[in-house]
């Protein structure tokens, strides 16, 4: 039996057909749905990692750089005159001290601060002169005719930053805490450098009259200017002390003081920049004790170091006795040597090789201190046989002690100008100091105020008697 296709049945076949359309449509429209969630998510997504747009609160555009056609006129930080007026505490009238008043008309007006009774007081001067005059008077303590503080307030501006040791900004709340005075810091930085200028000449005689002295003392401490690392040196006399701030160490700092050779005596520690230095050379004794104080100290146990400090101090005070015998005169010499002999028979270890792998570093230090002794020896007791000379550098050192302290709080100099101006406002006060018993602000005033009426300062006048004297018969010195 042979059987045919079977038939097909399209009604089936269309109701199965219309159901797989179905649900592909379905399935379409869910993944639709999916796809508009999953972009909805990423926009989000995107919207939150997507840089925010700037906000500029200032104006950036070009037109903001460009120059406008009106200018503002510079401020010279001056008060009007108008203003100055209602601020006088007292008004006083200036004339020529053998003026006529009644030839004289007021010519202009001064303002300017005052310290009285230790406090701050404005004060107005009418200046009045004959009506042609080409030089008017200045008020009494007043740099120039447009000085608008005291020389006092300068000063003690000084006084406070420099010989104390405050900074700027301390010395100006501690003027204005004691006298009322409102000084900022560049007014007082300006009135600094006024008086540096104005004591420039004065330090260059300090400088000669060093230079003339028969004994000087040397020391020298750490500096900074700015970040570099300098060095203070001091140069005292029993009358002058000379600072050189932020300079180096080298021997010529001190030849362009005293020159390549000394004609007088110098005393100083062990530096080597000393060495023959001077035609006779007087080393510390200071030092030379407490090296050996130090090495007794630290090493209890060994008794050499002990009588090695006895005995060279036993030496050293008989030098003291002699240099303080009247008595002695042409024997000082003779006395001078017989103590370098003590000194070389008490360094038995004078010489030795020092070999740092079979000795100790305690061991070596002590020979080392020994052939000091020894090979200085000419060094030693100059004082004995110049009574005149103090067998310790503590003159300097006293000096060099207050600049050690300062640095070591970190107010040393910004710039080589700020260590040349301390170089002289120092030396200028130090110098003083030497002078008078008690160092006050009306001692300095009155000194201070002498120099100007007499048109010569106090060191000027010393440096001309002394070239004066010095000077050959045929040759007469440049008077004061």
């Amino acid at each position: 039996m042979v059987l045919g296709p079977r038939p097909i049945d399209y009604e089936a076949e269309l109701r199965r057909r219309d159901e797989t359309i179905a649900q592909q449509a379905e399935r379409i429209k869910q993944l639709e749905t999916e796809i508009e969630n999953l972009k909805t998510l990423l926009g989000a997504k995107a919207e939150s990692k997507a840089a925010k747009k700037p906000i500029f609160t200032e104006n950036y555009s070009l037109d903001k750089n460009k120059r406008k056609n009106t200018r503002r006129k510079k401020s010279t930080g001056r008060r009007r005159r108008e203003l100055k007026r209602d601020m006088i505490g007292d008004q006083y009238d200036i004339y020529w001290q053998d003026a006529d008043p009644d030839a004289c008309v007021l010519h202009r007006e001064q303002f300017a601060w005052h310290i009285a009774d230790g406090k701050a007081v404005y004060i107005g001067y009418n200046i009045y002169d004959v009506p042609d005059s080409k030089a008017l008077p200045l008020p009494p303590g007043l740099r120039n005719s447009r000085s608008e503080f005291g020389i006092e307030i300068t000063l003690i501006l000084a006084f406070l930053h420099y010989w104390i040791g405050v900074s700027i900004d301390n010395a100006c709340e501690i003027m204005r805490f004691f006298t009322g005075l409102d000084l900022s810091k560049s007014q007082a930085d300006s009135l600094l450098s006024q008086l540096a200028s104005d004591w420039d000449e004065q330090y260059d005689a300090i400088t000669e009259l060093i230079t003339l002295s028969l004994i000087v003392y040397i020391d020298e401490t750490g500096w900074k200017v700015g970040k570099r690392s300098c060095y203070t040196w001091v140069f005292s006399t029993a009358l002058h002390v000379l600072f050189r701030c932020g300079v180096g160490r080298s021997k010529s700092e001190a030849e362009k003081v005293l020159g390549k050779w000394f004609s007088g005596i110098g005393v100083t520690d062990d530096y080597v920049a000393y060495t023959n230095l001077f035609t006779q050379h007087q080393l510390c004794w200071a030092h030379l004790l407490r090296k050996a104080i130090k090495l007794a100290l630290q090493h209890p146990d060994e008794k050499q170091y002990a009588n090695f400090l006895d005995e060279l101090y036993a030496i050293y005070q008989q030098a003291v006795r002699y240099q303080k015998d009247g008595r002695l005169s042409s024997s000082r010499a003779q006395k001078s040597l017989e103590l370098q002999e003590l000194i070389r028979s008490l360094c038995t270890r004078s010489g030795e090789t020092i070999v740092p792998d079979s000795m100790s570093d305690h061991e070596a230090t002590f020979i080392r201190l020994q052939n000091e002794l020894v090979g200085n020896l000419d060094c030693l007791f100059v004082f004995v046989e110049h009574p005149d000379v103090e067998p310790t550098n503590n003159r300097s050192e006293r000096n060099v002690r207050s600049e050690a302290e300062v640095r070591k709080g970190g107010r040393t100099s910004k710039t080589a100008a700020g260590a040349q101006r301390r170089s002289i406002i120092m030396t200028v006060f130090a110098s003083l100091r030497t002078r008078f018993p008690k160092f006050t602000l009306d001692v300095l005033l009155a000194e201070v105020h002498r120099w100007f009426a007499e048109g010569c300062s106090l060191f000027e006048s010393e440096l001309a008697e002394l070239q004066k004297a010095n000077a050959p018969p045929d040759i007469t010195p440049f008077p004061c």
